[in-house]
């Protein structure tokens, strides 16, 4: 030992030293090892029927030698030696795999119930990890995702999982991909698929836009009015300097009247008659 040493570990050291220990079969590993062999030697070559396995390129095996994870990782893809009788090993699909979440009922911020469901794309990484930290990678993966939509959904405003889909699937995309991590798998793409309502509520909404469209309607036709309105005024306006401009407006309406080829006869009557006549004349510009 060094004199200069503080005899502390660092952490990550002891678990080197720790997993040194552990892949160390001991005496009676080698005795079973060299037993192995001969097997593989007087059986030779019918033993290649045990000891030779195929992996497809999208698989990866996990070996175990007396029930220790063989260093160096996963084999394949391709073809890898076992021994008989103290190796097992494990395939692992490493392709990417989807799940649709079932429908979930989830209460909102707002205290809304809906619900939704979701599909998640996952593949595993490292087999090792997939085989080793878990029994089932794919199945607790699963149950998490189901899990995590509510705790997610559960913190948002009804009009948000309406919204905002996108910004709820990567946050969903994150947690499941620091939580599922430690096991190998890797979380490659989280889609919100549909936000179901509850029928009072789809009707309650319904009400609501068809009224907003109705006030947005009655608006614009008040609006529409009182330009017509100053235009007529202004029209009144330059009539009233011209008389001449009446008459021509009456001949006009004959005019437009005729060309509709109808059976009412129209003639226009001077106000200065009808007030020679009995009837008061009446100033508009009271009105």
């Amino acid at each position: 030992m060094h004199s200069g040493s503080t005899g502390k570990v660092h952490p990550s050291q002891g678990q080197e030293q720790h997993t040194e220990q552990d892949g160390d079969i001991g005496c009676c590993g080698y005795i079973l090892m060299a037993f192995s062999y001969i097997l593989v030697a007087l059986f030779f070559p019918l033993s290649l029927c045990l000891t030779i396995k195929v992996v497809q390129e999208y698989e990866r095996a996990v070996i175990f030698r007396l029930g220790r994870v063989l260093p160096g990782g996963a084999k394949g893809p391709g073809l890898f030696f076992i021994l008989p009788c103290i190796d097992d090993f494990k395939k692992t699909d490493m392709r990417t795999l989807t799940y649709d979440v079932p429908p979930q009922e989830i209460l909102t911020k707002d205290s809304v119930t809906v619900a939704v469901d979701a599909v998640i794309y996952i593949r595993i990484f490292d087999a090792t990890m997939a085989t080793v930290n878990v029994s089932d990678a794919y199945q607790s993966t699963r149950l998490l995702a189901a899990t995590t939509l509510r705790n997610v959904l559960g913190t948002r405003l009804m009009a948000e999982l309406l919204t905002d889909r996108e910004s709820i699937a990567s946050n969903m995309k994150v947690q499941l991909d620091e939580a599922t991590d430690p096991w190998g798998v890797k979380v490659e793409r989280v889609e919100i698929k549909d936000v179901r309502l509850p029928i009072q509520l789809q009707r309650a909404m319904a009400a609501e836009a068809e009224a907003s469209r109705e006030a947005r309607a009655k608006i614009v036709a008040a609006e529409g009015e009182q330009k017509a309105s100053r235009a007529l005024k202004e029209a009144a306006d330059v009539m009233m300097e011209s008389p001449a401009a009446i008459q021509l407006r009456y001949l006009q309406t004959l005019n437009s009247i005729a060309a509709e080829r109808n059976s009412t006869i129209i003639f226009p009557l001077p106000i200065d008659l009808l007030s020679s006549v009995g009837f008061p004349k009446r100033d508009v510009t009271q009105f």
